[in-house]
């Protein structure tokens, strides 16, 4: 199998995870985590590109885990984690990384947001270097192995 279509179908594999899960992925810790690590994945090479804001923005639109919380406010907590990384990225990474840990507290959702990391990472079919070394520290702020997601 390629590269591409091995990524691809940890990508599905993943949101279809996600889905089943979705019920009990409804706290504010969780979405807050969420959002954080959206940022952190597109801004992971030290820039904070709109086309990829846009594109991953429409992605929290579309994702139906994320139709738990309204729209709007996940767009708004976003771009909100995207300027404080595009301000400062290395500051704003300590910032940001803070409240993805948060999530930490309940292992499922610490779970749920390293997966939809490597979703948003892996949407766009290359889930490069810099997207899993974010990944990865995220992995340690909530205390999880990053080998449990072949990272």
């Amino acid at each position: 199998m390629a590269l591409w279509d091995k990524l691809k179908q940890s990508a599905q594999n993943m949101q279809t995870q996600l889905v089943a899960k979705k019920n009990d992925l409804k706290s504010g810790a969780f979405r807050d985590a969420s959002m954080a690590m959206c940022a952190l994945v597109s801004a992971a090479d030290g820039t904070v590109d709109q086309s990829e804001t846009a594109k991953v923005t429409q992605l929290i639109a579309d994702n139906e885990v994320l139709q738990n919380f309204d729209k709007d406010d996940l767009q708004r907590r976003f771009h909100a984690y995207a300027n404080q990384l595009q301000a400062d990225f290395q500051l704003g990474k300590v910032q940001v990384m803070q409240d993805v840990a948060k999530a930490k507290k309940k292992p499922d959702e610490a779970r749920a947001v390293i997966q939809i990391g490597i979703v948003i990472g892996g949407a766009d079919g290359n889930f490069d270097p810099q997207e899993r070394a974010v990944v990865r520290e995220a992995c340690f702020a909530l205390d999880i192995s990053p080998a449990e997601f072949d990272l």
